[in-house]
């Protein structure tokens, strides 16, 4: 059995990254999406509403995990079972990040390779932080997120 593991903060997952999981759906037996906890990064919503969000809008794609992870991505790759890790280039300066983080990876984990989506070009503008920037500010959200995730998204901001 195949399995992808897609790591990121998903915080809040948009159609730009359902698009990457779908597609990687494509290419292994499995795909485990993990939430990663980074110390770095305070997000707006706690990893356990971005794996409610994430189990909601995934629930009808088959073999399909989200689970939570933390420290090197490698190692849970590793732990799991993961044969590759999935990533979204949306640009240049995407690029230039994820080249230094697959390689950073390869080193600490040869046998575990990095399989670059480039985003299609409708969702070249998505990020999770255009998209809560648009929530604080009253704005559509249709363009970015599932209505189901857009209601909470909106929900958060207008307390």
């Amino acid at each position: 059995m195949k399995i992808g593991l897609y790591p990121g903060s998903f915080d809040p997952v948009t159609y730009g990254h359902l698009d990457v999981i779908k597609r990687a759906c494509k290419l292994f037996d499995k795909l485990i999406i993990a939430i990663m906890k980074n110390p770095d990064k305070s997000g707006d919503f706690t990893v356990e509403e971005r794996k409610e969000m994430l189990e909601e809008v995934t629930s009808q794609l088959p073999g399909v995990e989200v689970v939570i992870g933390d420290g090197l991505t490698v190692e849970l790759a590793k732990k799991l079972g993961a044969v590759a890790l999935v990533r979204g280039i949306r640009a240049v300066m995407d690029y230039e990040y994820e080249l230094q983080l697959a390689t950073t990876n390869m080193i600490l984990a040869n046998e575990i390779e990095t399989v670059f989506f480039l985003t299609r070009p409708e969702h070249s503008f998505l990020s999770s932080s255009m998209a809560k920037e648009v929530a604080r500010n009253g704005g559509n959200l249709k363009p970015f997120l599932p209505d189901s995730i857009a209601s909470r998204v909106k929900a958060k901001y207008n307390r």
